[in-house]
């Protein structure tokens, strides 16, 4: 999959017409991405996808006639000779859903009432080769590894590869934070933040975000925030 030369070419694929009539909106609002054409069911999409080889799918979980899971099996999975980028944006945030997908070759997971400045970033961070999940999503996977992740008392830690301030950037992916909302937090751009991170992906040899995350859950340098 290489990047494209010109705006990024998008496939919007949800059987409701209003929220593809917004996502067309908020795509089409920004100068590097316009929307080449839309679907109601998975089928289509599927079809249509192969038809116009856009450079990004964005695909709902539930339609008729076929899923976004099975969607992106066909698009994007293992086996596929010429896999696509496909992006799932949904309603529905169940952990299969997600393990799922991203077993299957998405590039990223997002709720849509994550708002357009996710649905945004997270067609950037895929067309970049990242991958962005909401960050409602990724905190509760990893607290649910936590308890099995969690370092021996007796055990010393071994140093951290991560400089001062890698590890705060690695912190913050934990909480789930987006590139801008990090870059925010610690008053950087958020492509300084994206150096950051792709910086501490390659000491920890994450393969994406979730990575970042796990590894600082399982080395205690994030944790779950205390109850009150």
């Amino acid at each position: 999959m290489t990047a494209p030369l010109g705006p990024t070419r998008i496939l919007i694929a949800d059987d409701q017409e209003d929220v593809r009539s917004g996502f067309r909106l908020i795509l089409g609002s920004q100068p590097d991405m316009t929307v080449v054409g839309e679907a109601a069911d998975g089928l289509s999409a599927v079809d249509l996808a192969r038809t116009l080889r856009p450079d990004l799918v964005l695909a709902d979980i539930r339609m008729p006639g076929l899923d976004g899971l099975e969607l992106t099996r066909r698009l994007a999975g293992p086996g596929v000779p010429d896999p696509m980028r496909v992006l799932v944006v949904t309603t529905f945030d169940h952990d299969d859903y997600v393990r799922t997908a991203l077993r299957d070759g998405a590039c990223g997971f997002l709720l849509k009432r994550s708002g357009p400045g996710l649905l945004i970033e997270g067609v950037r961070a895929a067309m970049a080769g990242d991958m962005l999940i909401s960050p409602q999503i990724t905190v509760r996977l990893l607290q649910n590894l936590a308890p099995a992740a969690a370092p021996a008392p007796a055990a010393s830690p071994a140093p951290s590869p991560l400089t001062a301030r890698e590890q705060e950037i690695a912190r913050l992916v934990a909480e789930g934070l987006t590139n801008a909302e990090i870059g925010e937090r610690l008053f950087i751009t958020a492509g300084t933040a994206k150096t950051h991170i792709a910086n501490v992906q390659a000491k920890v040899k994450a393969r994406n975000r979730v990575g970042i995350a796990a590894w600082s859950w399982e080395t205690g340098l994030a944790g779950p925030a205390p109850r009150e």
